[in-house]
Order: structure tokens, then sequence, then C-alpha cells
């Protein structure tokens, strides 16, 4: 997997101006104090947000590129996007709500499995289970499955750990630990945490006001900060 990405975005008197390329699977943080213009940076990439400027190229694929005009619609990107907050259908069962984006996805485009992923996140109990009757670690983990069985070139993570407790938190770290390995998909994870990227994060992409200023392997920039 390649990542090329340069885009700026004025969003009031705050601008985003940042540029890094990633290569490889495995999991990268994007790294930061609350505010410093992470969340908008994983945006652009999804296309729920447009930049003013740049381009955006995943695996060859050009999503975003002011000059040529180019902006592929959120639904046509390829992304699996995890928020924050579940987003699972109140109504659907957990089967339901992990199937809902399989269908627009063509067979040689689908390189996760339902079984395999309802393995790996350890959801086999809660199939026929409605979202009001799960914990919030449960509900992640299908919004997380929900996400892979789109078959993503990518998938986000906006800082999906953020709203829940220290237990629910050490229960769902493993899970996530495990995605990108078990389905060699890249994830681009949001986080403010120092204890949840030194444990998840391959490598890491700092972002301070907006810019990302450095980029680097998780354990040369630990013992940078260190010292």
């Amino acid at each position: 997997m390649v990542l090329d990405i340069c885009v700026r975005k004025k969003q009031g008197d705050f601008t985003i101006h940042a540029s890094f390329t990633l290569q490889g699977v495995g999991v990268t943080a994007l790294f930061g104090r609350s505010g410093s213009g992470k969340t908008s940076i994983v945006n652009m990439v999804a296309g729920l947000m447009r930049p003013d400027e740049g381009r955006i190229i995943v695996n060859g694929h050009t999503l975003f590129d002011s000059a040529k005009g180019i902006n592929v619609p959120p639904e046509k990107r390829r992304i699996g996007y995890v928020f924050q907050d579940d987003r699972l259908f109140p109504h659907l069962s957990v089967r339901a709500n992990l199937t809902y984006g399989m269908p627009g996805r063509r067979s040689k485009n689908r390189c996760v499995a339902f079984e395999q992923a309802v393995a790996v996140l350890g959801v086999e109990q809660l199939l026929d289970r409605r979202p009001a009757k799960l914990s919030g670690g449960e509900k992640q983990r299908v919004a997380i499955g929900r996400a892979l069985l789109t078959s993503p070139s990518i998938l986000l993570m906006d800082e999906p750990l953020a709203s829940l407790d220290g237990a629910r938190k050490a229960e769902l770290l493993p899970f996530i630990a495990q995605l990108s390995r078990e389905f060699s998909i890249p994830i681009l994870y949001v986080s403010h945490a120092v204890e949840e990227i030194t444990v998840l994060a391959d490598r890491i992409v700092l972002v301070d006001a907006g810019c990302a200023v450095r980029t680097a392997r998780t354990e040369e920039l630990m013992r940078h900060c260190q010292k």
C-alpha cells in the first residue's frame, strides 16, 4: 500500500497543511493533541471533507487532485471508517449490521470473508442480538467488523476507544492490533493517547497545528520524545 497525501484546508483561523507518504501495511497513527487537525485529515482521505487544494492517492488510485479536478465520491473510494461512536443501526441485528456494506462490493473486490471477520473479532455469540443488548466494547467490535466487510483498501479509525472505559479499551486493543496483520489492510489510526499508539502503531505521523511535522517508526519517535 502506498498512501500519498498533500492537502491544504482553511477552517476559519485554522489551516491544515499536511503532507506525508506511507508505504506498506500495518498501523499508522496520526498522533497529536486534541484540535491539531488529525480528524480533519482522515475526513479528507474518506471524502467527507474536501481539501481546498492538494492530492490524495491510495495504491495508485487518485481520490482527490485539485489541479486535475478529481474528487471521487466517498462511496466509491473503497475506504472503511470506524468513528468514535459505533453508529450501528439499532433496528438491525449484529449480523445485519455486519453485512450492511457487503452487497455493493463485487466478489472480485472482496478480500475479507464474513466468517473470518466474525472469528477474529470474537462476535460469533452476538450475531442475533440488537445493538441495545451489547456493551460498549462489543458495539465497537461490530462497528469494526462492518467496516472490514466492505473490503476496504485502507481502514480509517478515528479515536475508536475514546468513549470506552479502561477495561473496555484493554478488551479491544488486542483485536485492533491483530486486524492489519490478519487482513493485510493498512490502518490509519487517529489518537492522542500514548498508551494506545505504543501498543498498536508501527509508525507515527506527528500532527501539530494542522501540519504533519514528522513521520517515523513508533519506537524511534518514542525514544526521541524521551530524550
